[in-house]
């Protein structure tokens, strides 16, 4: 008895999960395009976490446990060779989901660490596996969404081929302005060459040539967007078409 009431007091003591409003999953634009009936039945489940930069939400090859809805946080999934070098894959901020797993079971095939620091809706994977498995609005969500991110890791494969140092800088650049409230970037070059895969003197000598030509400006440890036209037609084609393939997600998830 005397365990139970300790027990009891434990979880009266337990600092009690912070509500989710309808208005703050709007932050999401997943979520905001959902139907509000099925928002509703979702508002439960979801549970609003603190995303530190440098976390790493899930590794290669781990059982996927959480789906997490990005807010004002932004995530790099990366794939990491036996030699420990790695290359970023993709980059998702509030316009997207990380940890989707349709097939109960399913391990990850990149690992997810939280590259701007911010917050974002937490989801059981097992419970989005039911709701996937029901269909409706969601179902048909993360199909376009999976779709759209597809397009990004395949215009970052290209890239990576066919890009310039600078090209690649630019993109990279515009893929965290594009999901960030600001212009200003606090980044290392370090940690920009590490998620290009290409030597820190190589990101030296294109961000230098990038504050010449005024697209940037940049010093230590932050960089500013002078430009985005500019850097825009620098980016060149592979920025276009998955920013295009966006664009269009959005349009269909208003129609």
């Amino acid at each position: 008895m005397d365990h139970l009431r300790a027990m009891d007091v434990d979880q009266l003591m337990a600092p009690a999960r912070p509500p989710v409003s309808l208005f703050s999953t709007r932050q999401n634009e997943l979520l905001a395009a959902l139907p509000e009936r099925e928002m509703n039945d979702l508002l439960s489940q979801l549970e609003l976490v603190e995303l530190r930069s440098g976390k790493e939400l899930f590794a290669y090859g781990s059982q996927l446990e959480y789906v997490y809805f990005l807010t004002s946080s932004i995530v790099s999934l990366l794939y990491v060779m036996e030699d420990g070098a790695t290359t970023e894959i993709a980059v998702v901020g509030h316009e997207g989901v990380v940890g989707v797993s349709i097939f109960a079971g399913q391990t990850a095939t990149c690992s997810a660490v939280v590259q701007t620091g911010g917050h974002g809706f937490r989801l059981k994977a097992s419970y989005l596996r039911e709701t996937f498995a029901r269909g409706g609005a969601m179902a048909q969500l993360l199909m376009r969404y999976t779709n759209a991110l597809f397009a990004q890791m395949t215009q970052n494969a290209v890239g990576g081929r066919h890009s310039s140092i600078e090209q690649k800088l630019c993109r990279w650049l515009l893929d965290r302005i594009d999901r960030s409230d600001s212009n200003e970037l606090k980044v290392t070059q370090e940690l920009i060459a590490i998620m290009l895969g290409v030597r820190r003197e190589s990101i030296t000598a294109a961000a230098g040539k990038l504050q010449d030509e005024g697209l940037i400006q940049y010093r230590r440890g932050t960089i500013t967007v002078t430009d985005r036209a500019g850097l825009e037609m620098c980016a060149g084609e592979c920025y276009k078409v998955a920013k295009s393939e966006y664009s269009r997600l959005l349009a269909d998830m208003a129609a």
